[in-house]
This record gives C-alpha cells, structure tokens and sequence, in this order.
C-alpha cells in the first residue's frame, strides 16, 4: 500500500485539521522534522534551566526561615515558599494547555508523535516539591532536540539529565569503594542499581536482553559520579565514583580515573547493539501501526537502525515506507491524550478558547478527564511508561470518559460547533464509515452529532 496523506495524518499525526492539510507524501512528512520547532516556539515550555533557578530559590527560602520560625519573618517566608509552589502548580498546568495547543495546531504533527513516544520511552518524573513539575521541561531540553538525531545521542540526553537521575535515584549513587565513601558515611547514599537496570531493559537492550545481573552492578557503578547540583544541574562528580574499571557486555570501561567519557563510551556501546536496534524497532511498530505488528515490518526498522547506527530519521523514512504501516488490521485505540488532542485539532479549537476557561477550567474539563479516561499527566506507575495494549485503553470505565467527554466539553471548547454532516468529514476525511455518516446526518443537535463522531469506533483507532 502507498503512502495516505489523511491515514498518516491520524496515525503518523495528531489527527486530521480543517485548516491544515495532511503530508501529501513520506518524504513531505519526514521533512518536517527538519528546521526550526515551530509548535514549541508558538506555545513555549521553558527548559529545565528554569525549574533549577525555582529549586534553588526554595531552597534558600527554606533556610532562611530555619532561623525565624514562628516570627512575623518566618511567616512571611513560609508564605513566599507557598506561593512558590502554588506558581509551580498552575506553571505545570498550562504547559498542559501549550502540549494540547501544539498538537491542536502545528504543521508538524510527526514531531508532536515523536515528543511523546520518546517521553514515554524515558519516563522520569519528579518526587516532590519543585521538580515534581519538571516532566515537561525535561522533555523539552533533554528529548526534543535529538528525536530524528541518532539514538546514541538521545540516549545520554536522557540518562544524564536532572530529573532522570533524581527519579531513578542515580543522585546518590555512590561507588562502595569511592573517596567519598571512605572518607564519610551519610544517610542516603550507597551504590544503586535503578538506573543501570533501567538503561539495560527498558532504555536500550530490552526486557529479556542479552545482560545479566552481573552486568547491572558493572554498569551501576560505572554510572557513579553522575548526580545534579540545584545550580548546574547535571555534574560528574569523581569522588562518587566508582574507581577501576567496569566489565559490562563482556567490554571494560574506565581504570584508574573515572571519567564521564567512560559513561558516555558504554551508552553509546549499547545504543549500537544489535538487540536495542531490535527493541527500539518493535516499540515504534507496536506504538504506531499495531500491538501485534507484521515480523516484516520489525526487521525493516532493525535492519534500517543497525545500517545507520541508530539513525532515528532513517528509521522513521522505513516505518513509513513499509506497506504493514499502512494495514488497517488491528489499528491501535488513541490513548487518551492521542484521543483529546486529536479531538481539538478537528475543532480547531483557538488557544484563546483555553484562555477563557481559565486553569480551573482546564483542569476541570481537560486534565481530569484524562486521568478519568486512564492517563495521569506525568504522574506514571513506573519507569516503564504507558501500556501499549489496547486493552488497558478500552475499559468500561475509560469507554464511558471517553464518551462523557466527547458529548459534553467540545461545546465548552467550540460553542460555534460545525454541522456534524462537515464534521465526519473533517475528523475522518475517506475513513468514515457509513455507520458513523450516518450518526452525523440523523444527529438532532450539533453536539450530539459532533459527540458521537467523537466516540465513534472509527475515530477512536488511528
């Protein structure tokens, strides 16, 4: 099958737009990957130079009222670091606002895709207070400069950034045999493998790789030395780290001096082994074409990514040049954000529309329902992201969310709603089924047509 603009546009994209027309062809569609981001220039998350300054201004209010507790100057700091935490909360919402805007309205939508399927791929959130709001800074300086880069580079931005290593508890990871071990014993700190086990099975070589526990604590204590610092931010400390050399896949790195190259060497190193090639090439078809995806189509993707070493764009010109993307055969169901922002691209709903709502309202009528429908924004259960199977995205209670939504907010969103007849057409273009013209056609209202094209079968697979 050949390329098709309006099936990549919902299955590559974010979702057919009225005002935007699909990709007439891969190469089209892969350029624009290339030149400027102009989605996160419209609608801008700031990088996580930004949530550094705020955590090391909450950390000088909270010692400077050590001192003064229980004074009018005490309460004043206390109420200086609520309010704080209070600009963090709303800060973190409207960049939720901005991520739904930017799928709503960018002429990039592949890069839109690619942000989130690599977010999902190094999840990392922050615990509490301030970096708790840093997922989507993290993204914005760690991820989405190297999506269509090579992998390898990907890698380390991800590994070495803040709040990777404060998620997966890297901050404190110390070598047993480390100066700063010999030298003191501090609460907190000691050798640990989260990270290390992670970057193996989830990052790069994948669940069941050709590594074993050995490898871990190797590679663990190769990582010593990585932790962050409130005013730069990542840094290497050697006093961390581990000395000697590390054996990991049977390939030594380091010796006497540790050093971030050595780091660096062996995520590069696995970044190239043929079983990340084989990982990264199943997440991308499961992800984008099926749970169950055509053998033909994993093979295509490695044997692209083992060609290029890792070449990302490379492999997404193989993804989308290969004819089982393109099957209809299992298609998968949206996840919820796939869903709700594919939903406001077919409306088109203006920025200023969120701008009425007020963050009140789009916590109320956008946040809330995602978690409803199964999706907590950048609160995951764990390392390992979001399922893919679309069973976990199908559920009665995530069904009725989903409906509940989609015959209720749009008119909040668009109170001018199109006449559903031009709305099938619009959310669905050639794939509208007959069953769901029909609905637009006999629908008594514009919301109940617009609604149950919403929650119709054929708009809820990509």
């Amino acid at each position: 099958m050949r390329f098709d603009p309006v099936l990549a546009d919902i299955r590559f994209g974010c979702g057919l737009s009225p005002g935007i027309p699909p990709a007439t062809h891969a190469k089209v569609m892969l350029a624009t990957l290339d030149g400027p981001d102009m989605a996160a220039q419209q609608f801008p998350i700031p990088q996580f130079s930004d949530i550094l300054t705020r955590m090391e201004a909450r950390q000088a209010l909270r010692k400077a009222r050590r001192d003064v507790r229980g004074t009018p100057e005490g309460d004043a700091l206390a109420k200086d670091i609520r309010q704080l935490d209070k600009q963090g909360r709303a800060d973190q919402l409207t960049w939720f606002g901005h991520h739904l805007m930017r799928r709503t309205w960018t002429r990039q939508p592949l890069r839109e895709r690619l942000a989130s399927f690599w977010a999902d791929h190094f999840t990392a959130a922050g615990k509490a207070g301030v970096i708790k709001r840093g997922g989507s800074p993290y993204v914005e300086s760690a991820l989405r400069p190297h999506i269509s880069g090579l992998f390898e580079d990907l890698l380390i931005a991800a590994v070495q950034h803040p709040l990777m290593l404060h998620y997966l508890d890297q901050a404190n990871s110390v070598g047993p045999d480390s100066s700063f071990a010999r030298k003191k014993v501090q609460k907190g700190f000691g050798l640990n493998e989260n990270l290390a086990r992670e970057v193996l099975e989830l990052h790069t070589l994948g669940a069941g790789g050709p590594y074993t526990q050995d490898d871990v604590r190797e590679l663990a204590e190769l990582f010593t030395g990585m932790t962050v610092n409130t005013r730069k931010g990542f840094v290497f400390r050697k006093d961390f780290a581990q000395p000697g050399a590390e054996t990991v896949l049977n390939r030594s790195y380091g010796g006497t001096r540790a050093t971030l190259r050595d780091v660096q060497d062996v995520l590069r190193d696995l970044a190239r082994h043929p079983a990340t090639a084989r990982n990264i090439a199943r997440k991308l078809a499961v992800h984008f074409v099926s749970d169950a995806p055509d053998p033909g189509l994993i093979a295509a993707l490695e044997a692209r990514y083992l060609e290029t070493a890792g070449n990302l764009r490379a492999v997404y010109a193989a993804l989308l040049d290969h004819p089982a993307s393109w099957s209809d055969d299992g298609a998968n169901v949206k996840r919820p954000m796939d869903f709700i922002g594919s939903a406001l691209r077919a409306l088109a709903v203006p920025p200023e529309r969120l701008l009425k709502l007020k963050l009140a309202g789009v916590s109320r009528h956008l946040l809330q329902p995602l978690g409803q429908m199964g999706q907590i924004w950048e609160q995951p259960d764990g390392p390992d992201g979001l399922p893919e199977e679309d069973g976990n995205w199908i559920t009665p209670q995530s069904l009725a969310a989903r409906l509940q939504w989609a015959v209720t907010v749009p008119q909040l969103l668009r109170p001018d709603l199109p006449d559903p007849r031009e709305f099938v057409r619009t959310a669905l273009g050639d794939r509208a089924t007959p069953a769901v013209r029909f609905v637009a056609e006999a629908a008594e209202s514009r919301w109940d047509g617009v609604g149950l094209v919403l929650a119709s079968p054929a708009f809820q697979r990509m």
